[in-house]
């Protein structure tokens, strides 16, 4: 049996009636909203404790049954038969609530900021970035999420040389995080006319969208100009001078944005400069607590790969947790679901690891 933190798990039941009794109290909308939210984020674990209590006290109540020889032989035997599935059944649930109630990651409820620049390889890796944008598009369809375009800069012959987007919806940070990185394709080019196999890479950022709470940003720490939109990139550039591009001072971060409303331009522009910095602040933190925490984005070279995109041999495989799926067609199509939840699981079990180490 699992040894659980028995006086967190009150605490959270605890906590969990309390914040039903305040909402039932009729509090202030926002106070509402926020009572609301954290009352979601313990719904799960707190209906998993409880099934766990009553299996546990059915348990109980069986070996309480098999003890007691003034029962009949009868009822011992069906205690006896229906003692292996509650054990189950209370093993289950203790496997499930220790892994609900790992450290969380502050940021895994935010929406996401999605950056993917072409890297090694030319007019081959921007048909790649878009071709990874566009699985990403598909996954975050099929889990119900909204994709908006912030910038493209498009590629000579199709797909980008880089692209931004906002991920909205539950739980977006959490299942994209691990996608950061370096990926690399290794197929023959559309351009290439010898049938050769080349080799080409792309990063991919996944970054927790920031709140004002999350990062301040002061007036005089940012300069912003207005320019003209100009270069490849179709429909996503036009000819005004309603382009916004704002300059972090103290980090040097440049970041441009070159819709068709300015206004517009500078909110997004500061959504990404503040997701930016988030980030850099959450890296420093970690690097404190752990001094081999990789960066998560690399130069674009194809040595520094998470990840390979094998085309002729269907393969995808992630260097990280050493997994090979023979479905490339349709990971392409969006179905990185196994992929996602396999690098999940590897990073609680790393948590429960280092929990057990530390016990």
């Amino acid at each position: 049996m699992i040894e659980l933190p028995r006086d967190r798990m009150d605490q959270v039941i605890k906590r969990f009636e309390m914040l039903e009794a305040q909402m039932a109290a009729g509090p202030e909308a926002d106070a509402y909203v926020k009572l609301a939210s954290e009352y979601s984020e313990l719904q799960e674990i707190v209906a998993r404790v409880r099934e766990l209590l009553a299996a546990e006290n059915e348990l109980a109540d069986l070996e309480a049954m098999l003890a007691d020889r003034s029962l009949d032989k009868e009822m011992r035997d069906l205690a006896e038969l229906d003692r292996p599935a509650v054990e189950d059944r209370v093993e289950a649930l203790q496997q499930e609530i220790q892994i609900l109630m790992l450290p969380k990651d502050s940021a895994d409820e935010k929406n996401a900021i999605l950056e993917i620049r072409a890297g090694t390889g030319g007019d081959e890796a921007a048909l790649f970035a878009g071709d990874l944008f566009r699985m990403y598009e598909r996954f975050a369809a099929e889990q119900g999420w909204r994709v908006e375009l912030v910038s493209a800069s498009e590629g000579e012959v199709g797909g980008y040389k880089e692209i931004i987007a906002t991920v909205s919806g539950r739980g977006v940070f959490a299942k994209l995080k691990f996608e950061s990185g370096v990926h690399r394709v290794q197929r023959v080019p559309e351009t290439e006319g010898g049938g050769r196999i080349h080799t080409s890479a792309a990063t991919v950022a996944v970054l927790p969208e920031a709140e004002d709470v999350d990062i301040d940003i002061k007036a005089e720490d940012i300069r912003i100009d207005t320019m003209r939109a100009s270069g490849a990139g179709g429909q996503h550039v036009n000819t005004t001078d309603s382009a916004v591009r704002i300059t972090h001072i103290p980090t040097g971060i440049m970041v441009v944005s070159a819709e068709k409303s300015q206004h517009q331009n500078r909110a997004k522009a500061m959504q990404i400069l503040r997701a930016r910095l988030y980030d850099i602040e959450r890296t420093r933190l970690a690097d404190e607590r752990s001094e081999s925490r990789r960066s998560q984005v690399g130069s674009g070279d194809r040595s520094e790969r998470i990840r390979t995109y094998n085309f002729p041999q269907g393969r995808l495989t992630d260097h990280r947790i050493n997994l090979t799926l023979y479905k490339l067609d349709r990971v392409m199509q969006g179905e990185i679901g196994e992929v996602v939840d396999a690098l999940i699981s590897d990073h609680q079990s790393k948590l429960l690891a280092d929990m057990g180490a530390n016990a």
